[in-house]
């Protein structure tokens, strides 16, 4: 079982810092290993959308007092697809690198006019990587979208209880060409290697390092629908001080004023200890903070590549959304990505 990974070609990044952040990486014990023998994922080797359509509905995340719906419904158009059902001179977003609009805090989509975008949708469209749902159109009155206290799993049951259909046309599996890192300017780094021949799967490992309660957190697993449904229990992490500003001083900037962040949505953590009761927990240890980046925020950067499923191997050490998803702009920009026979 391979742990530690090549370098391969520097997209960006100091290679000496480069190197030493994969040494550090190297040496952190891995917590969870979730791998299977088999060489698919398990998904069909057909193009999928959901059988039927159905729909979701939480509190906003960025306006809490307001009930915000996402409706799945069946499609045939390769990708998927966000709809702004208010907005209806506006033609649909495909959830691609192309359409990537800001990640400096959570991934923005949007196409065409500045209105038609939808916030934070890194916890939506994660579950085309693990859901195996290749075809889909998502409907929303809003850029809004739900925020639920169980991490994503609530979209998880939606889709799995709407079932899945097979499409006339087979899968498409896309690759890189060769191994591709980039690193960011404070030791993290996202790495990519191609798939092995004839391998239908794509394995993660990915750590975090907090200089907090969640500190250092490494985990290896293969994408399926098994680890997804575990990973996408995970809530998004904030400190205490996050929290508190969202509440107080950040009521005065529209970013946080209606945030809707609480105990029970979010994992709240300090230097020494969380403030709130932590999930995910394997050998007497909560591993909810990497779970989470690993499955619903790595994941859905991987799912910007609009040209089939991602295969291969994703290496991910502190990185965070920008660095996922200029990466991902950089496969298209160096036609890095291609099709395996």
């Amino acid at each position: 079982m391979q742990t530690t990974y090549p370098i391969g070609r520097v997209l960006a990044g100091d290679a000496e810092s480069i190197k030493r952040s994969c040494e550090r990486f190297a040496a952190q014990k891995i917590d969870d290993i979730r791998i299977t023998d088999g060489e698919e994922a398990g998904f069909s080797d057909r193009q999928t959308t959901v059988a039927a359509t159905c729909a979701v509905t939480g509190p906003g995340t960025f306006s809490r007092r307001a009930q915000r719906t996402l409706t799945f419904k069946p499609s045939q158009t390769p990708g998927w697809w966000i709809r702004r059902v208010d907005l209806p001179e506006q033609l649909p977003i495909l959830v691609s690198a192309r359409n990537v609009w800001t990640a400096q805090r959570n991934i923005v989509l949007r196409s065409g006019s500045p209105h038609n975008y939808l916030r934070m949708v890194e916890h939506i469209v994660a579950l085309r990587m693990g859901c195996g749902v290749d075809n889909l159109l998502i409907e929303t009155g809003s850029g809004d979208p739900p925020l639920f206290e169980r991490g994503s799993l609530d979209l998880v049951e939606a889709l799995s209880a709407s079932g899945v259909r097979e499409l006339d046309d087979p899968a498409v599996h896309v690759t890189v060409k060769e191994p591709v890192t980039l690193a960011g300017d404070r030791g993290d780094f996202v790495t990519l290697l191609p798939s092995e021949k004839w391998q239908r799967k794509l394995r993660v490992d990915c750590a975090v390092d907090f200089p907090t309660a969640i500190g250092r957190q490494r985990i290896l697993f293969d994408v399926n629908r098994e680890t997804f449904l575990h990973g996408a229990a995970a809530r998004t992490n904030a400190t205490r001080q996050q929290l508190i500003l969202s509440h107080t001083v950040g009521q005065l900037f529209a970013e946080t004023r209606n945030l809707g962040y609480t105990t029970k949505n979010i994992l709240i953590h300090g230097r020494k200890r969380y403030y709130n009761t932590p999930m995910l927990i394997h050998d007497g240890r909560s591993l909810e903070a990497v779970w989470h980046r690993a499955t619903l925020d790595l994941l859905a950067a991987i799912a910007l590549i609009d040209t089939g499923r991602f295969i291969g191997t994703v290496v991910s050490y502190r990185a965070g959304h920008l660095l996922d998803t200029r990466l991902m702009t950089l496969l298209y920009l160096h036609d890095l990505l291609e099709i395996v026979r």
